[in-house]
């Protein structure tokens, strides 16, 4: 169902994948939005139990869309360097491919913005307890099995 990579030299691990993942703020949600087009939104998220989960508005181009075609895409640049005397660049990325849903259940909302605050906010859980109880109705919970993981990096980077 899924592609293999083409250059397989420039594979990364599913561990490496994986801490790209864990390590990386921010990435690029893919859905499929109106009349077929791609929309893509970059998106903070958090990567827990093989599964990309990330906040929202409750309405919107992505929400709607999910709910239309759950077959999302998300990608993560963790290195993005331009080699201008070689006209390459030097990049580690990882590529995903699931199916996204929004939470409604409670326990799975909490657990995933909680998880988003111990990420972006360790020193501050307390306080991001106060936030989700303050925003819980205005927010929507986006989750993303995995289906299909690939990360790939620039050849001089695996040759190191």
């Amino acid at each position: 169902m899924f592609r293999d990579m083409r250059r397989k030299k420039q594979l990364l691990s599913k561990d490496e994948s994986l801490r790209i993942l864990e390590t990386c703020t921010a990435g690029v949600l893919g859905v499929i939005g109106d009349e077929g087009y791609p929309y893509t939104v970059p998106m903070s998220y958090v990567i827990k139990d093989n599964k990309i989960f990330m906040h929202s508005a409750k309405q919107g181009h992505k929400i709607d869309s999910i709910g239309k075609n759950n077959k999302v895409s998300f990608c993560v640049i963790d290195k993005n360097q331009v080699v201008q005397e070689t006209f390459t660049t030097h990049f580690r990325s990882v590529q995903l491919f699931g199916k996204g849903r929004i939470l409604e259940n409670d326990e799975e909302k909490r657990e995933a913005l909680e998880a988003l605050v111990e990420k972006y906010s360790p020193d501050f859980i307390e306080k991001g307890q106060h936030e989700i109880t303050r925003d819980w109705e205005r927010v929507s919970l986006i989750e993303i099995e995995i289906e299909h993981m690939t990360g790939k990096a620039a050849i001089e980077i695996i040759n190191k």
